[in-house]
């Protein structure tokens, strides 16, 4: 999992890996087959309506941003160990929270990077107002987080487990 700390960030060695492969992919074959796009497109004629073309600059564009951000996490990256099973909220943990102590009203996320926000499990990054509010927390522990309005909202941590996705 990821914690980030300043400019460093945090990963697992399968984090590392992944997104490794992912920025190795990006740079080789994935540069080759949106160049053929565009060329194809190219050939077409007219570029000013091309639907075609234009799609295939902007995911050009949006290929490369992704190309720089993952050079920069990985630059910066320190590899280790996934978090312990000690009840401990951290980065790489799976935090189950009870809003205002209520134990109908509870949430279940990933403590984590953005970078692994997913369709599977909400992901909250340890920079976010949550995330300041429950880290270092234990399981029982109440926590308290400032609410984009200037409030404060109170957490009961109800459960903090490695995540295991």
């Amino acid at each position: 999992m990821t914690q980030t700390s300043d400019n460093v960030t945090w990963l697992t060695q399968e984090a590392y890996n992944q997104l490794k492969a992912e920025l190795e992919y990006l740079s080789g074959p994935a540069r080759v087959e949106i160049a053929k796009k565009i060329e194809a497109a190219r050939e077409e004629g007219d570029l000013r309506e091309n639907g075609g073309y234009h799609a295939a600059k902007e995911e050009q564009g949006k290929q490369e941003l992704r190309v720089r951000q993952l050079t920069q996490l990985l630059q910066h990256a320190k590899v280790g160990e996934a978090p312990a099973d000690d009840g401990v909220v951290e980065p790489g943990m799976v935090v189950t929270i009870a809003f205002d102590g209520d134990p109908d009203d509870t949430l279940t996320f990933l403590m984590a990077s953005r970078e692994y926000a997913s369709a599977d499990i909400e992901t909250y990054s340890p920079q976010s107002p949550l995330g300041k509010g429950v880290t270092g927390k234990k399981v029982g522990d109440e926590a308290q987080y400032e609410l984009p309005n200037g409030r404060t909202a109170s957490v009961k941590i109800l459960a903090a487990k490695p995540y295991q996705g």
